[in-house]
This record gives structure tokens, C-alpha cells and sequence, in this order.
């Protein structure tokens, strides 16, 4: 069952530096689109697969520079008896220091001993792979692993020709299920002549343990092939070899007819399955083709929930569902700078991972906007979708998600969701009230790590800013849609609980008609509407109904300091790209 250790890679596409070192389970990288993610998963494939060539192009150069050669570098570990035999390998044999990611060409008594494989290529596009140790290139000595072993080692690709795995050929994980072979000889050339069942009876005794695997598999991940899975002659197949042989359900019709999220999750199971020599699974967008039960499935198939760790997966998603259903130990944000990648682990912080189950698209996303609570999300939410109605890009479109973090107070619980987020290099902003401020050293230490911060003015809460600085019109209009939502009692009791001189709904509303509100009206309809959970407005959809249809339609008449406030947040989400 190995394992890879740590993972270089130079001058490869768009990574011209990375170093990494992956999780014994599951490797799940997150990012934004052209990060790296699927360059990760083909260096390892290109450098670990069963190939004796390999197709590249200029493309392949980091900036298209030929002169630096693309160099790949996998250390393996949990290397059995014949990787680790002083005969077959002893001058290659490294140690690896798992506590600081060091790999030391002299095997120590601590450290674990591994092998590294690395791939090599220059401006003649000619892919060389060898194995690394300074002793042997001291003593003029290379070799690569041998075949046998490369094939052993090799990881599963379950990509775009998924259903290449659902016949005998080589390198499927058929193959690896169990020692036994068909007989392609004389078997497959009678049955190609006279009747493609008569290989059926051969195949059934000759794979039969596999076939067993197969079906009970299929049948665990709740995928249709019937009681009984056959092998069967591939009728569209030109070759007569081990590859026509090829998976069909109890009707005799191919599997590799079965569609693509079922292909993948029967493959990711029969990966599991043979664990045992073959562990490193790849999978590329693990959510295409899968409804999202299904991609639970998947994910359990491949250990996610177990604390053994059967197989060592590098998988890539965009997938909320999938977020959610992994740990945070278990999710790898993808970020490129000027000159490196870095790979860098979400982490089990629980705040991170309270974050991750409640809002898993903010990981998905480029920036990120944590709101005090659902009042302020709503509030952004109806400006963006009023904005969008005229024609104007979204804060989505800009990859910008927004977070409740359900509540300021004592707790700054929206330094404690963004600062995590920051931490992974998310462009991350705070939009808070200013009536109960955070602690100084947490709002500094958010800043000064590159956060931005936005408030409401004068010590007020969003509900305080509203009937403060938008027109007359504007909030008549607030009232009379609390008392929508509401009913008129209710308004009234939460007024007259706020009266200063006496003030009762019916009064205030026969006093607008001639002298407008008041500020010291204002001040009372302020402090009613935001009675803690008794609020007017606190609902995400109460708040961003008015949002959308009340204030953003009045902005232009509303207090220039409250527009401004406006401005640098939706400001802030347009420059997500900056």
C-alpha cells in the first residue's frame, strides 16, 4: 500500500515551483479555476504511470521557456519488501523525515525509508524517468523502477476514458482485483467464431472471483448491473487479445454502456477493492456525472469517513456537496504566486469547519465577504439583485461568496470565520455593524493581514443606518412593509416599547404626511425595528425583499455618507480580480 511522500514539481504548465506534502488519505484540492489543480494530478500521473512514453509539446513548458527542463519528483514511502530489497534498489534507497518533510539521501534509523522517482524533461520533448539518490550518481550509477514495479505503483486515473478500467486491459484495475487471467489464446478466437456466450461460460470460471468482486461492488454503491456480472467478448473490439474482454451485466450489454457518474463511482469502488496493490486513486472534477448522493457514495468508497485510510486519493471538485461531506484535513486549497505554488491544508479548526458545512461555496470561491449576520447578507444580496436587473455584473460573477457568521458581539464572530479565511489566501472582507466593536487586537491583526474591514457609521447597527439616512419616502415605505410582515399590532407594541415623548405608529405616520420624520421619530423606528429577535428585518429574505425593492430604488436620495459606506463594499467585490 504506498504511499507518496512529498511531491516537486518545476517548470511544469502553470506551476513553476511547488513542493507538497500530501495526506496518507484523502488529497481533495480546492481553488479557483486554473489554479493548478488538475496540473497536480497529471504530474503525478505522468511521472508515476505505467507508461514507457510519453506525449508532450512545447505547451507543456512553464511560460513556454524549453530551456528549463520539467522536472517532476515523487518520494514514495510505505514501501513493501521487494521496493525495499538492497538488491533490487539499495543504492536508491532514501530516508524521509515525516515531522519536517525531509527526505535525506542516507537512510537513517528514524526516518522511513522510501524511493524517488523523478521525470525529466528537456527541449528534445524526450521524457526520462530515473530514480534519485546523490550515492549512485557519486558511483555513476541510474535505473528507473523496474516495470513489474511501475505497474504495481501506478495510480488509477479515473478521467474522461473512465471506462477503459471496465475491461481486462492492461493496467485496468481489473487486473489488480486478483491474480487470475483468461486464457486469450484459443478461448476468445472460438468465441469471436462461433458464438460470443461460449467465451461467457469460459470467462465466468476462469475470472470468476473477480466478477464476484465486481457485482458485490456494484451492488453496494447501489449501481444497476443486475444479480450477475459477465465477461464477455467485446463485439466492437478489433483485437483478439486480453483487452477484448470486457465487463456486462446479467443482459449481456456492456457496462462500459453505463453512464459516466456510474462508470466512475463502480471504478473508484473496484480501486478500493484492490487496495492492496494498487493504493493512489486520481480523480479529476470527482462530482461529473454524480447526483449528489451519489458523490457520497463516492467519497465513502474511498475511505473518506475511515480512519484507516485505504487508499491515497488526489482528487479534484467544485462541488459544495463534496466540501461538505469532507474534513477540513482533508481539503487542500490550491494557491499560485509569481514564482510558486502553494498547496495549503483548510485545517480542523473548528470554526473552519463549522464554516465549511454552513458555507461550502465560500470555498469555491475568489473572495469572500463575512457579514455580521443574516441581515447584512440579505442587504447585499437585494442590492446585488437589483444591480443584476440592470444589467450590471454580479458579486457572484466578480467569485465573490457571502458569509453569515451569525452575529457579532463579545465573540467577533466574524473575525473568527474570516481570519481563518484570509489565513488561506482569500481575498476576505468584513462587513459588520459599529454599535458592539470588536476586540482591537483582533481587528488590527485581521487588517494588517491584508483583510478589509467595512462599517456603518456613528456607532450604529444596518437597521439604525436605514432609518437614519434614507428619505421619507423610503421609510414610510420600511414601515408599512414591517407591518406586511408583521401586522400592525405587533409594529405598534415595538413602538410605543421605544417611545421617547409617547411616540405610537398611527402618530408617526400623521406627522410624516406634514413635516416628514423627524430625527428623534427616526431614532425610535431605529431602535423598534432592531429589537434583538424581535427584529423587523432580520431574516435574510425580509431584509433582502427591502434591500431590493425599497433602498437600492432610494439610494440616490438617501445621506451621501451612508451611499458612500455602499459604494466601498460593492467597490471592494468589483475589484475581485485586483
Amino acid at each position: 500500500m504506498s504511499r507518496i511522500r512529498k511531491l516537486e514539481i518545476e517548470n511544469f504548465r502553470g506551476i513553476q515551483n511547488l513542493s507538497w506534502l500530501p495526506s496518507n488519505g484523502i488529497n481533495c484540492l480546492i481553488g479557483p479555476g486554473d489554479s493548478g489543480k488538475s496540473t497536480i494530478l497529471d504530474a503525478i500521473d505522468f511521472c508515476l504511470g505505467a507508461r514507457r512514453n510519453l506525449q508532450m509539446t512545447d505547451a507543456d513548458f512553464h511560460n513556454l521557456d524549453v530551456d528549463k527542463p520539467i522536472q517532476i519528483t515523487l518520494t514514495i514511502g510505505a514501501l513493501d519488501d521487494t521496493l525495499k530489497s538492497m538488491d533490487s534498489y539499495g543504492m536508491f534507497l532514501r530516508g524521509f523525515i515525516a515531522e519536517i518533510g525531509v527526505v535525506e539521501d542516507e537512510p537513517e534509523k528514524d526516518a522511513e525509508t522510501v524511493l524517488t522517482l523523478r521525470l525529466k524533461v528537456e527541449g528534445d520533448l524526450e521524457p526520462s524517468w530515473s530514480l534519485v539518490s546523490d550515492r549512485a550518481e557519486a558511483q555513476d550509477q541510474s535505473r528507473n523502477l523496474s516495470w513489474a514495479d511501475r505497474a504495481r505503483l501506478a495510480p488509477t486515473r479515473i478521467g474522461a476514458f473512465a471506462d477503459l478500467n471496465l475491461g481486462w486491459r492492461r493496467g485496468s484495475v481489473l487486473n489488480r482485483l486478483t491474480e487470475e487471467r483468461a486464457d486469450a489464446s484459443a478461448a476468445i478466437v472460438k468465441a469471436a467464431r462461433e458464438a460470443r456466450a461460449t467465451f461467457g461460460d469460459d470467462a465466468k470460471e476462469q475470472l470468476g472471483a473477480t466478477l464476484n468482486i465486481v457485482a458485490d461492488t456494484a451492488k453496494y454503491l447501489g449501481i444497476p448491473v443486475g444479480d450477475e456480472v459477465k465477461a464477455m467478448l467485446d463485439a466492437h473490439s478489433v483485437s483478439v487479445s486480453g483487452g477484448t474482454i470486457s465487463l456486462h451485466d446479467e443482459a449481456s450489454i456492456p457496462l462500459k454502456g453505463l453512464g459516466i457518474g456510474s462508470t466512475r463511482l463502480l471504478i473508484a469502488g473496484l480501486q478500493r477493492m484492490a487496495a492492496q496493490t494498487s493504493s493512489i486513486i486520481l480523480i479529476d472534477e470527482l462530482e461529473h456525472g454524480l447526483e449528489p448522493h451519489r458523490i457520497m457514495r463516492l467519497l465513502g468508497s474511498l475511505g473518506a469517513k475511515e480512519t484507516g485510510e485505504p487508499l491515497q486519493a488526489f482528487l479534484t471538485t467544485h462541488s459544495p456537496v463534496a466540501l461538505r461531506e469532507l474534513g477540513g484535513h482533508q481539503l487542500y486549497v490550491v494557491r499560485g504566486h509569481d514564482d510558486h505554488h502553494d498547496v495549503l491544508s483548510v485545517g480542523n479548526d473548528n470554526t473552519v469547519q463549522g464554516t465549511i458545512r454552513l458555507f461550502p461555496e465560500a470555498f469555491l470561491a475568489t473572495s469572500v465577504i463575512v457579514c455580521e449576520g443574516a441581515t447584512e447578507v440579505g442587504f447585499l444580496r437585494g442590492f446585488d439583485q437589483y444591480f443584476e436587473s440592470q444589467g450590471q455584473v454580479s458579486i457572484a460573477a466578480h467569485g465573490v461568496a457571502l458569509v453569515d457568521a451569525g452575529g457579532g458581539g463579545p465573540n467577533d464572530a466574524y473575525c473568527c470565520r474570516a481570519t481563518p479565511m484570509r489565513s488561506l489566501g482569500y481575498r476576505t472582507a468584513v462587513l459588520r455593524d459599529d454599535d458592539q466593536k470588536p476586540a482591537a487586537e483582533t481587528h488590527q491583526a485581521f487588517i494588517d493581514g491584508g483583510g478589509a474591514v467595512f462599517t456603518w457609521r456613528d456607532d450604529r447597527c444596518l437597521e439604525t443606518e436605514l432609518f437614519m439616512s434614507l428619505s421619507d419616502n423610503a421609510v414610510g415605505k420600511l414601515i408599512d412593509f414591517a407591518v406586511e410582515l408583521h401586522g400592525k399590532n405587533v409594529i405598534c407594541g415595538h413602538i410605543q416599547s421605544q417611545a421617547i415623548n409617547g411616540e405610537t405608529l398611527t402618530g408617526i405616520k400623521t406627522d410624516a404626511l406634514v413635516d416628514g420624520y423627524s430625527p428623534q421619530t427616526r431614532t425610535v423606528l431605529a431602535n423598534a425595528s432592531s429589537i434583538r429577535k424581535k427584529g423587523w428585518f432580520k431574516q435574510l429574505m425580509w431584509m433582502e425583499q427591502a434591500a431590493r425593492e425599497i433602498v437600492v430604488p432610494d439610494l440616490q436620495n438617501a445621506d451621501a455618507g451612508f451611499r458612500s459606506a455602499v459604494e466601498a463594499v460593492f467597490g471592494w467585490a468589483g475589484n475581485a480580480g485586483a
